[in-house]
C-alpha cells in the first residue's frame, strides 16, 4: 500500500450533502416521532370541514425533535391543500406584535405595509387571512415579548389552530388569564429519544450526509454515546459535521476514534449560552459583526481570514451556530438582478437556554 493511499485529495469530500447535518434541515421521514405528529394532524383536521382546529402546547427538552415534527407536519400540509395556509414563526427572531403582523401579511401576499402602524397591519393581514384557514406555530413561544398578537389572532382569525412550542412546562400557567381561557390548549409533550432512537437518527442523518463508508463504526459509536448522554440531537449533529470536517482538514478518507474525540472536545465552544461564554474566534466574529452591521458574509470573511487562517466554510459553520444560538441574525436579501444574498446582523437577545 502506497503511503498516499488515504489522503483526501483536493477534488474529494467526505460529505455528500452537509445540509443535511444543519439544525433546520426536515428530513424526508421523521423517526420516532409518528404519534406526536399524528396527534398534530388530529388538531388541524377540523379545518378541512371548515371548523375550528385544536390549538396545542407542545413541551419537552430541548434537541428531542418538537420544531422539527411540527415543520414536517407543515411541510406536508402545504402539499396537501392551499385552502390552509401554515404560519411557522420562530420567537426568537420574531418576538413583537410588530414584527408578528408583518410577517402574516408577508404570507398572506399583503405588500403595502409602509408607514403602517401594527394594528393597522394586524387588520390587512387578518382580511386576507380570513379567506382561507390558518395554523400557526409559535416556536419557542417563551421567548414572545408581547403575548398581546396570541389575542388578537385568538380573537380575530375566524378558522385557526394555534400550536406553541416550548421547552418550559411551567410557561402555560405564565400565560395571560385572557389568552388561556379563549385557548384552553391540549398539551403534548415530547418525550426524550432512547439510546437506540438516538443512534438511528444519527445513523439515518450519517447515511444521507455522507460519502458511504467513511465512518469508522467506533468514531460514530463515539457520537451516539455523547449524543445519547447529553440527550440533544443537534449535539450529534454537530459532532457528525465537526467529525467530517476534522477528518478533512487532516486530508482524511477516514473519520477515526480520533476524529470524532476531537469534535467532542469542541463542544463546550459549540454550546453558546452568552456571549461572554465564547471563544476567542466566536467574539471576534460577534466584534466584526458590531462593527458593521448588515454586512454580507463575503464581506465579514475579507476581516476574519486577516486573524484567522481558516476557510470560509469554516466561517459559515460558525456563524450559522452562532445564528443558532440566537446571537447573530441572517436575513436572505434579493439583489435586483433577482439572485440572493445574505447580510449578517447581531441579534437583539443573548440565548439563555439552548
Amino acid at each position: 500500500m502506497g503511503i498516499f493511499e488515504n489522503m483526501l485529495k483536493d477534488s474529494e469530500s467526505l460529505f455528500l450533502n452537509e445540509t443535511e447535518l444543519d439544525f433546520d434541515y426536515v428530513p424526508k421521514i421523521i423517526k420516532y416521532r409518528e404519534n406526536q405528529q399524528q396527534h398534530m394532524v388530529t388538531c388541524i383536521k377540523p379545518l378541512f370541514q371548515n371548523k375550528n382546529g385544536t390549538h396545542l402546547l407542545i413541551t419537552g427538552k430541548p434537541g428531542i425533535g418538537k420544531t422539527v415534527a411540527m415543520k414536517k407536519v407543515f411541510e406536508e400540509l402545504e402539499q396537501e391543500t392551499l385552502d390552509i395556509i401554515p404560519i411557522y414563526i420562530n420567537c426568537w427572531k420574531k418576538d413583537t406584535f410588530y414584527k408578528i403582523a408583518l410577517y402574516m401579511c408577508e404570507k398572506a401576499g399583503y405588500k403595502w405595509t409602509h408607514n403602517k402602524k401594527s394594528d393597522e397591519i394586524f387588520k390587512e393581514a387578518c382580511k386576507l387571512l380570513n379567506k382561507k384557514k390558518v395554523v400557526f406555530c409559535f416556536d419557542e413561544v417563551d421567548k414572545l415579548e408581547e403575548q398581546s398578537i396570541l389575542y388578537s389572532i385568538l380573537e380575530d382569525l375566524y378558522k385557526k389552530t394555534v400550536f406553541l412550542i416550548t421547552n418550559e412546562k411551567e410557561w402555560l400557567a405564565k400565560l395571560d388569564q385572557r389568552i388561556r381561557s379563549r385557548m384552553i390548549p391540549e398539551i403534548l409533550e415530547f418525550e426524550p429519544y432512547s439510546y437506540d432512537e438516538t443512534k438511528g437518527i444519527l445513523e439515518q442523518r450519517k447515511e444521507t450526509a455522507f460519502v458511504p463508508d467513511v465512518w469508522q463504526e467506533e468514531a460514530f459509536e463515539k457520537v451516539v454515546e455523547k449524543t445519547a448522554e447529553l440527550g440533544d440531537i443537534r449535539t450529534g449533529l454537530f459532532l457528525l459535521k465537526e467529525s467530517g470536517n476534522i477528518a478533512e482538514g487532516k486530508s482524511s478518507k477516514k473519520i477515526t476514534l480520533e476524529h470524532a474525540e476531537k469534535a467532542i472536545k469542541k463542544l463546550d465552544s459549540f454550546k453558546i449560552r452568552d456571549s461572554k461564554d465564547l471563544g476567542d474566534e466566536e467574539k471576534f466574529i460577534l466584534d466584526l459583526v458590531k462593527e458593521k452591521p448588515e454586512s454580507t458574509l463575503t464581506q465579514i470573511y475579507e476581516e476574519y481570514k486577516k486573524s484567522y487562517k481558516q476557510s470560509y466554510r469554516t466561517l459559515q459553520r460558525k456563524v450559522r451556530d452562532m445564528e443558532e444560538a440566537g446571537l447573530l441574525t441572517i436575513k436572505e436579501n434579493t439583489t435586483k438582478q433577482g439572485g440572493k444574498t445574505s447580510t449578517i446582523s447581531v441579534a437583539g437577545k443573548k440565548l439563555t437556554d439552548f
